[in-house]
């Protein structure tokens, strides 16, 4: 039986006794190798470490790269098993399977993938994932993109002969405009009209469900009670990065302050191919341990899911999370996710953070985004948990059950707002989202184009999600139930034709203060009154719930500037018509935020 690796380091001087104590005695509670615990905790050095995994083998590591294998033995191999195991067939003597693995303790978890002879020679495992990067980069890269079933991606949604439909049926529809402008305008209006009713009521029902007092449950998992009897889970974490080469200070910094153990942490960095810039600012940079760099190998199609799936083989946590490069999340907020996760009954599949902005103060248009968000965030999207509706997840600071997300295929490489399309999928699954009482801090959009375009990507998203989802309606309908059906319509659909549709109220609002128009002769008058008293009904709701958000963090500053909201609407108008056209010519462009800006 080979030394174990403690007691080789203590006899070298490496390693003091009560060091190897305190160190197994967090092994107990923590799911983490030895080796990263004496590191994570400076009770040994990386170089000590690995000197010491290289005597418990007795010898030193193989270096595959001299010999490459053998391309027989890697016939009909899945690379993602490989990654896995940590491990990959080198060539074959005699009748006997020559095995590279990074961890040869490994053995029989290994011989049961590859029945037969075996012998394990020992490697480093970043050789090994670079060794099946490399041999196995074009079955990888297309996996990343083609992950997520067909029967739930959009990847089929945009061939040739559905635009030719399309365009025939807008024909249509804008020739009956011109033929009957007004009797059209009165068409579009009671749509846009029920649609704010949707919405209005869906947001009504989630402050009642927020405000609502909820029955007394047990205090706040406390991860140290918890740990005595579970062990606390390692933690993927993604940041996928494109262009920001400004950033990553500040990104690392934020990554370095997070108190959950470092020996649970493990942080892939994603660059793309052609991502020089990045690439050469990291270089610079002397990356901690617990965080790693992944290349994303170049391909037709460029987008942060994609990135994210091809990460996700490699990954070695039981949980998975996402944050983007200018994310800076409260210091405690992986023990608050690990916690709930080990609290929580199985189905509940993934976890969201709040969001808010650390440059509210910036200009009018930040403050605006961040009523915006904390109204959603911290209100709304309670709300929306407590009545049990699917949540379209934010982009950053959710975090999931790894095997869950395996099991849903991963995200859809194609779709441009990858964490709504992933709750709607969970929520037809069965599987439960729930907030997180811990805040993400991100730089907020404050400039209008590109606020504009950051927004006509989430339009263009929410868009193709419905489109997606509602395919086969029926089996929406029995995935998620009645209520799920209804409040996936109202989130998707009704907030694109909320902004799609609001120059039909801004013709309404002229009439009233007195513009004439000639459809107003076609409805009665308490048709309009009802309309003018659902719409202000709307408003007042609204406000509500941003007075609400903002009295929660004690923002008071912000109030005046709800009375501005009305002039800040109108930029998601202006972006809603972008998203349209690039839904019709160019569905999967990744209109990519700017970041660094302050």
């Amino acid at each position: 039986m080979p030394a174990r690796i403690g007691e080789i380091l203590r006899q070298n001087g490496a390693l003091k006794s009560q060091d190897l104590r305190a160190a197994l005695s967090i092994q107990n509670r923590h799911d983490a190798r030895l080796g990263d615990i004496l590191i994570a905790h400076e009770f040994s050095t990386p170089k000590a470490v690995k000197d010491a995994l290289r005597a418990q083998i007795r010898g030193e590591l193989y270096d595959i790269t001299a010999t490459p294998p053998d391309p027989e033995v890697l016939q009909g191999l899945d690379p993602k098993l490989c990654i896995r195991l940590q491990a990959m067939p080198w060539r074959r003597v005699g009748h006997t399977l020559m095995i590279a693995a990074a961890d040869p303790s490994r053995f029989d978890e290994i011989s049961a993938a590859f029945p037969g002879r075996i012998s394990l020679i020992k490697a480093d495992l970043g050789v090994i994932n670079g060794s099946i990067e490399a041999i196995f980069a074009a079955h990888l890269t297309r996996a990343a993109a083609i992950s997520c079933p067909e029967a739930y991606s959009c990847r089929t949604l945009d061939p040739l002969p559905r635009k030719t439909r399309t365009a025939v049926l807008i024909g249509l529809v804008l020739g009956l405009i011109f033929a009957a402008p007004e009797i059209a305008f009165i068409a579009l209006f009671c749509w846009a009209l029920l649609s704010n009713f949707a919405t209005g009521l869906l947001r009504a029902t989630a402050l009642f469900a927020y405000l609502r007092p909820q029955k007394p449950t047990p205090a706040s998992p406390d991860i140290a009670l918890i740990s005595e009897h579970r062990k606390r889970p390692k933690v993927s974490v993604l940041v996928p990065l494109f262009r920001e080469e400004k950033v990553i200070p500040a990104l690392l910094q934020a990554l370095d302050s997070l108190t959950y153990p470092k020996e649970l942490l493990d942080v892939k960095i994603l660059l793309e191919e052609h991502d020089d810039v990045t690439r050469a600012a990291l270089k610079k940079t002397i990356l901690p341990h617990w965080a790693q760099v992944l290349t994303v190998p170049a391909d037709t199609l460029q987008t942060k899911p994609r990135a994210m799936n091809y990460a996700l083989p490699f990954c070695t946590g039981s949980l998975i999370g996402i944050y983007d490069a200018e994310d800076r999340p409260d210091p405690d907020q992986i023990d608050k996710i690990a916690a709930h996760f080990m609290a929580a009954p199985a189905h509940v599949a993934a976890v969201q953070c709040n969001l808010d902005f650390y440059n509210t103060d910036s200009n009018w248009l930040s403050r605006c985004f961040t009523i915006e968000y904390s109204a959603w965030f911290r209100v709304i999207m309670h709300g929306m948990q407590r009545l049990g509706l699917p949540l379209p997840l934010g982009g950053t600071s959710v975090f999931m059950r790894r095997k869950t997300l395996e099991t849903l295929g991963g995200w859809d490489a194609h779709n441009v707002t990858e964490d709504a399309d992933l709750g709607m999928r969970l929520a037809r699954f069965g599987y439960r989202c729930e907030m997180v009482d811990s805040t993400t801090w991100e730089e907020a959009n404050n400039v209008p184009i590109g606020w504009m375009k950051q927004r006509s990507r989430w339009i263009k998203g929410f868009i193709i999600t419905w489109l997606t989802q509602v395919r086969h309606p029926g089996a929406l309908l029995r995935d998620l139930g009645l209520a799920g059906f209804i409040g996936l319509q109202v989130v998707l659909l009704g907030t694109a034709t909320a902004f799609l549709l609001a120059p039909v109220f801004w013709a309404m609002w002229l009439g009233v203060f007195g513009y004439e128009w000639g459809f107003f002769s076609l409805m009665p008058a308490w048709f309009w009154q009802g309309a003018f008293i659902g719409l202000l009904t709307g408003k007042a709701i609204m406000l509500t719930i941003a007075s609400l958000a903002i009295h929660q963090k004690r923002k008071y500053g912000l109030l005046p500037f709800l009375l501005t909201m009305p002039l800040y609407w109108p930029l998601g108008t202006i972006a809603a018509y972008k998203a349209v056209y690039e839904i019709f010519f160019a569905p999967f462009y990744w209109d990519k935020t700017t970041h660094g800006l302050d």
